[in-house]
């Protein structure tokens, strides 16, 4: 049987391609937790692979025979928010049936259904106690999407595992492992009363949160080279240094952009055709446009405020924001769901992301404007940047107060219309690259336009660097020419490139800040706009 990259749950061996799971964290220092009977924490980003390293390890733990290891999944309490009794009902039976299946009986739903009369507040120690004493071994409870549960519901819990623990091993699981997005210590839970409290203090017992990372570069050849082995298809070196800038090693979009390359897009089923470069970007193209449920998450999540003032700067390159400013409950909040990574600066987290983040957020307006591809088109299939920066600079000058306050996101408004503009030009023909983060001061974008439908044909390569004056015009042009001129030979084999100005000074003239001229910089001529 052909296997394939997995996109959706926990792997199956027989099925996907792998890493093995065992490998991707410290178990050496696992099982070292494990044998102190200690309770802690792995969390990592949605998709990243926590339940198919959970899975595993409790496996593991089981063919050697001196635990009980049990996996439960106790999202399905999500649903119920603040009804305690029905979030540690629906809780207790998880766990109950989980106990059934690893150790084929039907005795522990019986003793969990037989527990319905006991308080809600004490069900779960109660459960855990009885279990412990009714096993022949030690327990390892895994309990996942621990933080799917919301206020008094998710305090209860906490507190009933931290008050069995001293009773452990002999009366209460030798250890508990809790996954989830975060570590307990993040949480701020919000009670009904409207009381606030920390998962620090209703997890107090807590020894350890260990984080579950991304693939490595080498981990990433290593998954794909399973495809090879498989199939005998190639992969041109070339696409790792992509694949890599593409996803960061997060192991969704790795899994997704291979399968959209050798699976989704139907010629490369054949197996003799080499995957090269072009292909990873037309697949990593198709995956934004199709906004499969990784990415609809990520883009609901750019509503939420705390996203919003941390993302907002970011978008903006603002110069004069540090991320010690940002509030660190947001800041976490972020990093947790693996949108952004401390790097400094701080900075999106991998080149798909960075698409996404600006199409879905100037998307109605994409919809919204008239321009389209062929109005711009010399006749070799190249995009004519003269007429189109000409035409932007007329609609910029018409629209732009207006348009720019529809945004959620208005700091880094300039930019997103810009960035729009030539989405709406490009989509379908061509792909732009985008570079922004925290203190860089400016957008570099880069443009490729194949000009044939053949793989590996020319491809048309414009460099834009936007800036929001801040400094003098001569300062500001100064610092621009260099930065582009920078970028044009970062990019390589680049045929013009683009220096645009945007200027936001209240009361200054239109005609003042509407202008373009060449300028030549290092023996490239370089077009700069003002708007």
């Amino acid at each position: 049987m052909e296997r394939f990259f997995n996109t959706a749950g926990p792997i199956k061996t027989d099925l996907h391609y792998y890493i093995d799971p065992l490998k991707r964290f410290d178990l050496e220092e696992v099982l070292l937790l494990i044998r102190q009977q200690k309770y802690f924490v792995l969390h990592a980003p949605r998709q990243t692979g926590k339940t198919t390293c959970m899975l595993a390890l409790r496996d593991y733990l089981n063919e050697r025979g001196e635990y009980i290891a049990v996996y439960a999944n106790v999202e399905a309490g999500q649903a119920l928010r603040n009804d305690v009794n029905g979030v540690i009902s629906g809780v207790c039976s998880s766990i109950a049936q989980a106990f059934d299946i690893t150790m084929n009986t039907n005795l522990f739903s019986k003793i969990a259904y037989e527990n319905e009369q006991t308080p809600s507040s004490t069900r779960l120690y109660k459960l855990l106690m009885t279990l412990s004493m009714e096993v022949p071994k030690p327990i390892v409870l895994f309990i996942d999407e621990i933080d799917a549960l919301v206020g008094d519901s998710l305090v209860s819990v906490l507190r009933q595992i931290r008050s069995g623990y001293t009773s452990r091993p002999a009366q209460f699981p030798s250890s508990i492992v809790l996954f989830g997005v975060r570590d307990v210590r993040d949480y701020r839970i919000v009670l009904s009363n409207q009381d606030i409290v920390t998962g620090g203090s209703a997890f107090n017992i807590k020894a350890k949160s260990l984080h579950l990372g991304n693939f490595t570069k080498e981990e990433i050849h290593e998954l794909y080279m399973e495809h090879t082995k498989a199939t005998g298809q190639q992969f041109d070196e070339e696409c790792f240094p992509m694949i890599w800038d593409a996803t960061g090693g997060q192991p969704w979009l790795v899994n997704a952009l291979g399968y959209e390359v050798t699976m989704e897009i139907k010629e490369n089923r054949d197996r003799s055709i080499k995957i090269i470069p072009e292909m990873i970007y037309r697949a990593q193209e198709r995956i934004i446009y199709r906004r499969e449920t990784h990415i609809d998450i990520l883009i609901d999540k750019l509503k939420e405020e705390r996203v919003r003032r941390v993302i907002g700067p970011i978008l903006a390159n603002d110069t004069e924001v540090d991320d010690a400013l940002f509030p660190q409950d947001d800041m976490q909040y972020v990093i947790d769901m693996g949108l952004i990574t401390r790097d400094k600066p701080i900075r999106i987290a991998n080149g798909i992301y960075r698409e996404i983040i600006p199409r879905e957020l100037t998307w109605t307006t994409q919809e919204s404007l008239v321009q389209q591809s062929a109005w711009y088109m010399n006749p070799d299939n190249s995009i004519n940047m003269e007429k189109l920066m000409l035409d932007f600079q007329q609609f910029f000058r018409q629209n732009a107060d207006a348009w720019i306050e529809k945004f959620d996101y208005k700091e880094s408004g300039p930019q997103l219309l810009l960035q729009a503009f030539l989405q709406r030009v490009v989509n379908g023909g061509g792909y732009i690259d985008r570079e922004y983060g925290l203190g860089r001061g400016r957008t570099d974008l880069l443009i490729r336009k194949p000009l044939t439908d053949h793989y590996g044909g020319p491809v048309q390569r414009i460099v834009l660097e936007l800036k929001i004056k801040r400094n003098s015009l001569e300062k500001t042009i100064e610092d621009g020419l260099l930065q582009t001129w920078e970028y044009m030979d970062k990019a390589g084999a680049v045929d013009e490139g683009h220096f645009i100005i945007f200027d936001r000074t209240p009361g200054k003239p239109w005609d003042e800040k509407i202008w373009h001229k060449e300028c030549e910089y290092s023996n490239r001529k370089i077009m700069v706009w003002g708007m």
